[in-house]
């Protein structure tokens, strides 16, 4: 028996997928447990549809993702740190504070688990500063750290 899957099954498929199981095996333990559903002409044409819509859904992200990057390009943000005798600092400025400063200094929702930061700045200057906005875009922007 034919059997489009709905979740991703161990050992037998992932979801979306269309998989030849034993008629036993599919009518109890896969369409009982709705985890797939039998591959019926209409069940394939829903499936046809649903994997159409949902990669014009994926390029839709996609392009946003590429212009938000294009727009992040020109953005500055301006951090302040502590810094003592003979430039040594007090602390980092971290990615949980290089989002809440774009965030009040620009409105932008940046998620602090995207901004890729290979370790927190711990001196003043002018930093490009990756984040990831989707598995194939990755924008920069600048940010501007100056001692206080």
């Amino acid at each position: 028996m034919k059997v489009i899957l709905h979740a991703d099954v161990k050992n037998v498929g992932k979801k979306g997928d269309i998989v030849e199981l034993s008629d036993g095996y599919a009518r109890n333990c896969i369409i009982s447990k709705k985890l797939g559903v039998e591959a019926t002409p209409a069940n394939l044409n829903n499936l046809k549809l649903k994997k159409a819509n949902d990669d014009k859904i994926a390029q839709e992200q996609l392009a946003q993702a590429q212009q938000f990057a294009k727009d992040l390009e020109s953005v500055v943000v301006a951090l302040t740190i502590k810094q003592g005798e003979g430039g040594k600092t007090f602390g980092a400025i971290s990615s949980k504070e290089i989002a809440s400063a774009a965030k009040q200094q620009h409105n932008l929702d940046l998620d602090k688990k995207k901004i890729m930061l290979k370790e927190p700045i711990k001196y003043a200057g002018e930093f490009k500063v990756p984040i990831k906005l989707h598995p194939q875009v990755t924008g920069t922007f600048t940010v501007k750290v100056a001692e206080e």
